[in-house]
């Protein structure tokens, strides 16, 4: 190569030209910045290039003659003084944190860490050995891409039907997907995988995170690894675990292969993102990246002791999105993923740490202030997880306008009413209604909400309903990990049962959730899996096993596929019946030339419920009439339901229920019971307005039109 020239101090990362390349990264107390080059098969540098110039704090150079795949890190000299809150140590092969790609995975050493491990001074010590050979180097890639004209779906929210999953455990297992991919981007987007989510239904995936992560060393210790990937240390880089080809930089093409695919099918694409910390851990971690880069802007330090960090996510440490730079890091790595891989939205991991500022949630902070000013952010998909382990930090309806959250409170809400408890019933029809209670006040709507029974993050459906505890003792943390709080549906009879009845009534209560999930108002997201009673063997908390435990099992038995078929048809329901998705919320007002309102909650008698029936401390039925003749206009969109009226019963008692259908003079067919075994007996045309609904079921009734 030839000698290097100053270049620019933007982009920020590497930027390929026909020239060469640009190599910028900040360091605002960092004294001397170098640039480590690695030919393409060595793991020490051959070439380390001081990066004299800065502006702003950006250290940059421009090195002619650089290619696509090239490999490189960065080292940075200054102060270590951990009580300072300082840990450069030049020693140390830096990943870039706008690396597009990396060449491979940490592997656990000694050297990796800044301090000498074993020391009596412990972290405050210092290491002098290089670390090159394990830590992964960050590449070089050719952004250019022929995406083949195929535009973003562009759902809107109250058409989204959300399947949260995981790109290697959904395939990995699959006899239909070819060997070569299976795992893999191109193993999600086979032809096979394709027509399965098309004939489920679902409008987007939610893919568990993506970039790149690192595998926590206590888990590798014991043969483990950081499966779920909560883990990132590189927020622009898909991981290469997940490419089918290890070349350099192919990860890059594959994942915009698999966005395009989607896309091609109408299906779209958002990602779990993890902002909230880095893979760096606590003063005892490694030191990879924006450790060594600039410690103090980009952690939040306990300013008692700026040794320590602060930690609002039970990771170790907890970025600190009030710093300028930082902001910048996140914002630049979201548009980089909506624009130049072109996906349509994100879930952020524990949000409420990004809307930290010291100690305190606000609302009002620059992470969300940017957010929502930003022209291109602003217009995805964006989801909350929102709550995180700090003070203060469960903020369940308080995210701003244009946000979504998980509804942790849907989700307690529904299960308890399922699981036989009493005084849910108002809480239960407040749920279900997207939850007004929530986020009418402020605004939003109904999509406001996302509405999930189960998410990776707990017992899939088949567990709940069949196991009474967690069972995480594969996990090799004493099964203390996982959350406590599980509301199980389950029986009483513990794990996987021979007995037909029991497992019968197991696949009822599933289809239970199911169904309520899909007639509620709000987003759904269906966790993957459950439409195939995924168990992970009662392991509530199944980050740590890329294994049988965790990927699907796809040698479906005929109930399972029977609840494959209930899935599809819960689904299909939705898409054809808008009065399931509607934009806001009910009024209970009447509809305009007839004497119906919007939805009307009865008794079984068929008589509309009265503010005391709502206190009967007992009620576990409930019957709820939704008008569907109705027009909703907005935009060049307008939308009409002409697939008639819907009646909902709910049965969560011990007994049978006979419920009476109010006399509007229509014909009924029963559009889905959850005691009925097969949806290939559906529908069934009803001869009167009398049902009788087994206990513990759920049953949709649909006008004849």
């Amino acid at each position: 190569m030839q000698r290097y020239i100053p270049g620019k101090p933007y982009p920020l990362g590497s930027t390929l030209t026909d020239e060469g390349v640009n190599f910028a990264v900040f360091s605002e107390h960092g004294k001397r910045v170098f640039l480590n080059i690695y030919s393409s098969s060595e793991e020490i540098p051959s070439e380390t290039i001081e990066m004299k110039e800065s502006e702003g704090y950006v250290w940059h150079c421009f090195v002619p003659g650089g290619k696509a795949g090239l490999r490189y890190s960065f080292s940075v000299d200054g102060d270590y003084r951990p009580k300072s809150g300082d840990r450069f140590n030049v020693n140390k092969a830096l990943i870039d944190p706008y690396a597009k790609a990396l060449d491979g995975t940490v592997r656990w050493d000694n050297s990796i860490f800044g301090y000498r491990v074993g020391d009596p001074d412990g972290d405050l010590s210092f290491s002098n050995d290089r670390d090159d050979q394990f830590v992964p180097k960050s590449v070089v890639i050719d952004p250019r891409f022929d995406w083949d004209g195929i535009r973003k779906p562009d759902k809107p929210w109250n058409h989204t039907i959300i399947y949260e999953t995981h790109v290697k455990g959904i395939t990995v297992r699959n006899p239909d997907v070819p060997e070569e991919i299976r795992g893999t981007y191109s193993g999600l987007v086979s032809d096979h995988m394709i027509q399965y989510f098309k004939d489920l239904g679902i409008t987007a995936v939610e893919l568990m995170p993506i970039q790149q992560h690192v595998d926590d060393k206590f888990l590798v210790d014991m043969g483990l690894v950081n499966y779920w990937g909560y883990n990132t240390i590189a927020y622009f880089a898909p991981d290469v675990r997940y490419a089918s080809k290890k070349d350099p930089g192919y990860q890059v093409t594959e994942f915009k292969r698999m966005v395009r695919k989607f896309h091609e099918n109408d299906i779209e694409v958002i990602l779990d993102v993890v902002y909230n910390h880095s893979a760096e851990g606590n003063q005892f971690g490694p030191t990879l990246s924006f450790r060594g880069l600039d410690n103090r802007t980009y952690y939040i330090l306990d300013p008692e002791d700026q040794r320590r960090y602060v930690d609002f996510t039970g990771t170790g440490n907890s970025f600190d999105s009030s710093n300028p730079q930082v902001l910048q890091l996140i914002t630049d790595s979201l548009r980089y993923w909506i624009t130049e891989m072109q996906v349509d939205g994100f879930r952020f991991d524990l949000a409420s740490t990004l809307a930290r500022e010291l100690y305190r949630v606000n609302m009002l902070s620059p992470f969300l202030a940017t957010i929502h000013q930003d022209p291109i952010i602003s217009r995805v998909k964006l989801i909350a997880e929102p709550w995180d382990v700090g003070p203060g930090g469960y903020q369940v309806g308080n995210f701003p306008v244009n946000w979504a959250e998980w509804n942790g409170r849907y989700r307690d809400s529904v299960r308890r009413f399922w699981n036989g408890e009493t005084g849910f019933i108002g809480e239960f029809a407040t749920r279900i209604s997207g939850s007004p209670d929530i986020y009418k006040p402020t605004g939003r709507r109904p999509h406001a909400s996302i509405n999930f029974v189960t998410c990776h993050d707990g017992f899939t459906a088949m567990d709940l309903v069949s196991y009474l505890e967690k069972h995480n003792e594969n996990n090799g943390l004493g099964n203390t990990d996982g959350s406590d709080i599980n509301y199980s549906c389950n029986f009483g009879v513990e794990g996987p049962s021979q007995d037909p009845v029991i497992t019968g009534r197991r696949y009822r209560r599933i289809k239970n959730l199911i169904l309520t999930l899909m007639v509620s108002q709000g987003a759904p997201m269906l966790l993957g899996g459950d439409e195939i009673g995924r168990t992970q063997r009662g392991n509530n908390n199944a980050f740590c096993h890329d294994n049988e435990i965790s990927w699907y099992d796809w040698n479906l038995d005929p109930e399972r596929e029977e609840l494959l078929k209930f899935v599809r048809r819960m689904i299909t329901l939705r898409k054809t019946n808008h009065v399931l998705r509607k934009r806001d919320f009910f009024s209970g007002s009447m509809i305009p030339g007839t004497n119906l309102k919007d939805v009307t909650w009865m008794n079984p008698d068929g008589k509309e419920m009265t503010s005391s029936d709502w206190l009967v401390r007992d009620r576990r039925s409930l019957m709820v009439y939704l008008t569907g003749r109705y027009a909703v206009e907005y935009g060049s969109l307008r939308e009409r339901s002409d697939s008639g009226d819907l009646i909902l019963l709910f049965n969560a008692s011990e007994s049978p229920v006979m419920f009476r259908f109010p006399d509007t003079g229509m014909q009924w067919e029963l559009y889905l019971d959850t005691n009925i075994r097969s949806v290939d007996e559906l529908p069934i045309r009803l001869a009167s307005r009398d049902y009788l609904l087994a206990p513990d079921c759920s049953a949709v009734i649909r006008q004849i039109v």
